[in-house]
């Protein structure tokens, strides 16, 4: 169990070295920022992430027309 354990740590450990390798050997070092609203070409398609259209669609509306009837 324990030779178990150990190895799984040594493997993770090893695993997280090679992912930041570049942040660990580059002067101002990061990881590349992949989330779709910060691509340039994907602004440009208007493309975004769906947190923003979210976002974006749960704003009030201040020219939307009311949907319910005042009629009784």
């Amino acid at each position: 169990m324990l030779k178990t354990l150990l190895f799984t740590l040594i493997i993770v450990a090893i695993s997280m070295a090679f992912l930041a390798i570049k942040i660990l050997l580059k002067k101002n070092g990061r990881f590349p920022n992949t989330h779709i609203g910060h691509s340039a070409a994907m602004r440009k398609r208007g493309i975004t992430c769906v947190q923003t259209m979210d976002a974006m669609e749960r704003m009030e509306n201040p020219h939307r027309i009311s949907e319910h009837s005042t009629r009784k």
